[in-house]
């Protein structure tokens, strides 16, 4: 304790002896003006207290224009001011913003606004509307007033106070009334009362005339009669999002954002049957809501959704800086503010604007003053102001004199080095040059007003510098300052250079519309010098269908906004891209956008809306539309939008009478697809598409001059086709300690911030690894010292090598397509980034390749298809493919076998698959030659299979099992097989499941045999399907044993398990699950239920007055008819699973 007195006390010593230079009293405020709301006639005072070295003195502002002093506004000694009565008449009125301004020796200060409002109520704009109801149902009353301060709103039924203690009924702090379930004693007159501090207001009265219902009430649909609408608020109010809904039975009212997120629980509650309440809200509060409507037990739903902005005031984010500088020297002062709407910011010398000239300038929000001079010294201050409010920070410029200055640096030379760069030499100051320790360089565009002015600081040790941030086809003017310890020089003389263009940055935003069914009018904005980086010398737009992979491009000049594309198909998915480019050639397309054209209809409905889309902030967009003229009536609108590659967010309803929609809660810099049409009583309007793409948000501080320089010269070498060196030079500065790299990288054209790569080094050159062959990449580095980090380096871009396939051609298929030529076709290999020059195809017999002798075609990439002619019959011919390019060879493909037939016999579907090759099915026609040596051992398989059927019989018949009953079915009768020969047909090998397993693909949790559902519980008995040659089947218990059946006699087998128990009911569900299933009925389309504003999503009729009945839908069945039996076959549904599907009379 005793050391930091001693500190503070030199401190205060050393300020007393140099005050002008290292120390200043900041004048300050103690106590600013807040908003007051007052009564006409009563007094008001407004506080301001400031801080600082006396003497201080402090005027006031009203409206921007000083006050006097007089018997009407009084200054207290304190600073405050006192009006005794205020005063509200035409002639004048004291409601307005004041301000206090403090002075003293070294500067003045303006404190924040202050809005004095006089309260006052104006009459009902809009009064209840008598009604009539029948009992049972609802009925619903509003008003609205305006109202400083906001008024309290309240209802009286028959002139008297309405009594609330029913939760019937509800009052909203909006002003609206909802009764539930109407009864014949509420009928009556209804009035609204509304009070604040200044006076009460009565509204007319509203009867409401409720009848006794005749009848059962029918069963309805649910409807929101009253859904939320987009309110705007301030921070820290209340909302009411309101939901009203009807049906029969009553529908349940549930709430969620659209965004997924959660609803905050700890200041959100419901008032009344489904009206949403948030108190105290703050910018987390923002978004889109939706009130959903159901019916119990159902899946009938109706939605309505609400934008809610909350306001939030003006709030400085980074405050400026004092600073001290000498004469000629810069001074930088940041300030960045943020809330909702985003606030301006301009910049106060001395309490008044200052007043901005070639040498201070403001930029964005920071305030740069260059070449200073002596009359720069003073106190400046940032004011952000909104609709909110405003507020204010200041810091202060301290000039140093210093005489002894070095002369300006000489013969400044400016040469182009490419798009980006520009090589700087100077030669150095003529007078001092020994004591100068920097040189500032500083540029700024040549064309345009107010723009900003950058400055680099370099050593000593150099006369020539490379500025390598610039962009594309921009004139530039520079000039350089050199610095000694005390003191800077004057200016040099400005040069200006142009620098090369590029490719376009990005290419326009496309706005879609259909006039019709088979038209699309393609319209866009001329790109902005920022992006285009140069001249555009042509468009190029490009289409097809979502179905079709063909692509129609066309080639536009340069002046053209829009192209009518005609002749299309109608309600067909259409995408569409475009591509600008330069002299210096194309830019990347962008990604494909989708536009439906509508269906073609007599009727007419109303036409594309004409939309204007523009970004409020970096979470937020604007949208505004118009109708044409001659639209059919509109009954609302349709909204929905989505981020570039993802799914759409939920479709907004909108009244007619609404013209503009704010969309929040979306990502920075992220592209969005905005889409909209008409409703009306005709059907669904033409769309209108647009894309827009999100600023970035400006959170962190600009950086600053002597934040470190980025490296220069960056180069790409290539290695392999899958990696490249990279080298860079470290930039010229001073610094001893130690330097560290990034290393960005990523494949062009992807937005995806995880497809972004970085590597960390010490060294200016790093290996880069793992890359994909023949893909384009875009490289840059940046430099990290002392915890401070420097811009990206210019980007650099490279493509990698190609590389030789790395996989071969899939799909291979051989046909027999006449007795001795054969087509064999295949897939280009499965594998991105890969060009196939050509293809190999290898074929030759058994014989010829046991003596290591192929033949050999080839044909171009674009060719899938090849011909082998000429072929051998009797012969089994092998056949294997291999694609190529100019880098290499890729691997060969499975070998595939075509067995050539013999004479006139019949094709078989089953192809020989050797064990001394593995390949893929195989495809081919005609019976295999089989030697004396195969023979045997298919003779010595028969047997020892046969002696297995034996021992298994005699085993379950020792065990005395029941006896099996075998049935042969022939083709035709009963289950239905194919009769033709399934040639050339890989599905030729159908696998049957054997004994029992689980069907989990409808996600019922049933047992099924091989024949159909299989219910443990009311049988017990077990169908299989057994191959033909087989005389006396097997018990095999093995699940998941695959066989195979061929077309004729089919072999059906039961078990009878006379006695056997049925498993209990748990053990049963624990291990297959219930085994009723309900329909699992999809109902996640929406339908329109024709109310505007609102869409649903509702089942049929029939399910609503029947809900405990399955729902029955036609579908094929199957069955088993089994000759000289008595049996009951039941049916397989899809909507039924769990019915069995065979059991015998009286099971």
């Amino acid at each position: 304790m005793a050391k930091l007195k001693m500190k503070m006390l030199l401190l205060l010593v050393f300020c007393l002896h140099s005050p002008n230079v290292f120390c200043f009293s900041e004048l300050s405020f103690i106590t600013e003006p807040s908003d007051v709301t007052v009564l006409p006639k009563d007094p008001a005072v407004l506080d301001c207290q400031a801080h600082g070295q006396p003497p201080v003195t402090i005027k006031w502002l009203k409206n921007g224009v000083r006050l006097a002093e007089s018997e009407q506004m009084q200054f207290l000694p304190n600073g405050s001011l006192y009006i005794p009565k205020i005063k509200h008449t035409k002639e004048r009125s004291d409601e307005g913003f004041y301000q206090c301004l403090s002075k003293n020796k070294f500067g003045a200060i303006l404190s924040q606004r202050s809005r004095l409002t006089i309260a006052s109520i104006s009459q009902f704009l809009l009064h209840p509307l008598p009604m009539a109801v029948t009992a049972g149902s609802v009925a619903r009353f509003s008003c609205a007033v305006t109202s400083r301060p906001p008024a309290t709103i309240t209802w009286e039924f028959n002139q008297s106070p309405l009594p609330l203690q029913t939760d019937r009924i509800t009052v909203l702090p909006n002003g609206v009334l909802q009764i539930h379930n109407v009864q014949l004693k509420d009928a009556g007159q209804y009035r609204c009362v509304a009070t604040n501090i200044e006076s009460r207001q009565k509204s007319q009265e509203a009867k409401l005339t409720v009848s006794q219902g005749v009848g059962a009430k029918p069963l309805q649909r649910p409807r929101i009669i009253a859904g939320p609408q987009n309110i705007t608020v301030s921070l820290h109010q209340t909302v009411v999002l309101e939901c009203f809904a009807t049906g029969n039975p009553w529908p349940i009212i549930s709430w969620s954002r659209a965004d997924s997120k959660p609803i905050d629980v700890y200041k959100a509650k419901v008032l009344g049957n489904g009206n949403l309440v948030i108190k105290d809200v703050n910018s987390q509060h923002s978004g889109v809501y939706l009130c959903r409507a159901t019916t119990p037990g159902t899946r009938n739903y109706t939605i309505a959704a609400a934008n809610l902005t909350v306001q939030v005031p003006p709030s400085i984010v980074e405050k400026p800086e004092s600073q001290t500088r000498p004469r000629a020297g810069t001074a930088r002062f940041m300030c960045q503010a943020e809330g909702v709407p985003p606030p301006h910011i301009s910049w106060l010398k001395n309490g008044e604007e200052v007043h901005l000239n070639g040498r201070i300038k403001m930029y964005n929000s920071k305030l740069v003053i260059t070449q200073i001079i002596p009359e720069d010294d003073a106190i400046y201050q940032c004011i952000a102001e909104s609709e909110q409010g405003s507020v204010l920070s200041l810091a202060r410029l301290i000039v140093v004199m210093s005489e002894d200055r070095p002369s300006a640096p000489r013969n400044i030379h400016a040469e182009t080095i490419s798009s980006s760069a520009i090589l700087l030499a100077w030669e150095r100051p003529l007078y001092n040059a020994d004591r100068v320790i920097a040189y500032s360089i500083h540029y700024m565009k040549a064309e345009g007003l107010n723009n900003e002015e950058y400055q680099v600081v370099i050593g000593n040790d150099t006369t020539s510098y490379i500025i390598d941030d610039l962009e594309p086809a921009r004139n530039y003017s520079f000039y350089i300052v050199a610095y000694m310890p005390m003191g800077a020089s004057r200016m040099s003389d400005q040069v200006s250079q142009h620098t090369l263009e590029d490719v376009p940055l990005r290419t326009p935003e496309l706005r879609l519309i259909s006039h019709n069914s088979t038209e699309i009018q393609v319209s866009w904005q001329q790109l902005p010098s920022k992006v285009s980086r140069g001249r555009v010398s042509a468009y190029r737009l490009s289409y097809r269908t979502a179905a079709d992979n063909t692509v129609i491009s066309m080639e536009l000049p340069q002046n053209s906004t829009e192209y009518l594309l005609e002749g299309l198909q109608p309600d067909t998915i259409y995408l569409l891209r475009m591509a600008a480019a330069t002299r210096m050639g194309w830019c990347e397309p962008s990604a494909w956008t989708s536009h439906r054209t509508p269906k073609t209809s007599s009727r007419k409905v109303p036409s594309a809306p004409i939309l204007q889309v523009e970004p409020l902030n970096c979470t937020s967009i604007v949208v505004h539309w118009r109708t044409a003229p001659e639209t059919e009536a509109v009954v609302g609108y349709r909204l929905c939008y989505h981020e570039e590659s993802q799914p759409e967010q939920p479709v907004i309803q909108l009244q007619a009478q609404t013209y503009t929609y704010t969309i929040s809660g979306l990502d920075p810099r992220r592209r969005y697809h905005i889409k909209i049409l008409a409703l009306s009583q005709a059907g669904d309007g033409y769309e209108t598409d647009q894309a827009i793409s999100t600023p970035g948000c400006v959170s962190a501080r600009d950086q600053m001059a002597a934040t470190p320089p980025s490296p220069d010269h960056v180069t790409v070498l290539t290695n392999n086709s899958s990696e490249v060196s990279l080298r860079w030079n470290r930039p010229t500065f001073p610094s001893r300690k130690a330097i560290s790299y990034t290393v960005r990288y990523m494949i062009v054209g992807m937005h995806n911030a995880s497809a972004v790569r970085y590597l960390q080094t010490t060294k200016e050159n790093v290996t880069v690894q793992n890359l994909d062959p023949n893909t384009r990449y875009e490289f840059a580095v940046r430099l990290h010292v002392d915890q401070m980090s420097s811009t990206w380096s210019h980007v650099v871009y490279h493509r990698t090598q190609p590389a030789a396939p790395r996989r071969p051609p899939t799909g291979v298929r051989v046909t027999l397509i006449e007795d001795d030529t054969a087509l064999v076709s295949w897939k280009e290999p499965s594998e991105p980034n890969v060009v196939v020059t050509h293809y190999t195809i290898l074929y030759a017999s058994q014989t010829s390749w046991r003596a290591g002798s192929w033949q050999i075609i080839q044909r171009e990439g674009s060719h899938t298809m090849a011909l082998l002619e000429r072929l051998q019959p009797g012969n089994v011919y092998l056949v294997k493919i291999s694609a190529s390019n100019q880098v290499g060879d890729g691997p060969f493909s499975d070998v595939v076998e075509l067995p050539m037939k013999r004479g006139n016999v019949q094709r078989n579907q089953n192809a020989w698959h050797p064990n001394s090759f593995q390949h893929t099915a195989v495809f081919s026609d005609g019976l295999y030659h089989i030697d004396q040596r195969s023979m045997t051992g298919i003779i010595v398989g028969v047997s020892i299979a046969l002696a297995c059927i034996v021992m298994c019989a005699l085993i379950l018949i020792s065990k005395g099992r029941p006896s099996h009953k075998v049935v042969a079915l022939p083709p035709g009768e009963g289950l239905s097989l194919p009769q033709e020969r399934y040639e050339e047909n890989p599905e030729a090998l159908i696998p049957m499941m054997s004994t029992n397993f689980i069907d989990a693909k409808g996600g019922s949790h049933m047992v099924i045999n091989t024949a159909c559902p299989f219910m443990s519980k009311n049988q017990s008995r077990k169908w299989l399907l057994f191959n033909r040659d087989v005389s006396i089947p097997t018990e095999i218990d093995v699940e998941g044993r695959v066989r195979l059946y061929e077309t004729g006699k089919t072999v059906l087998r039961y078990e009878e398990h006379l006695g056997s128990a049925p498993l209990p009911p748990s053990s049963r569900e624990i291990i297959f699950g219930p085994f009723h299933v309900e329909s699992s009925q999809s109902s996640e389309a929406s339908q329109e239920t024709g109310d505007s504003g609102h869409y649903s999503n509702e089942e049929s009729n029939e399910e609503m007055s029947n809900p405990s009945n399955d729902a029955a839908v036609t579908e094929p069945k199957l069955s088993f008819q089994v000759e000289n039996e008595k049996r009951v076959c039941y049916h397989l549904s899809g909507h039924n699973a769990a019915r069995p599907c065979c059991t015998s009379d009286g099971s």
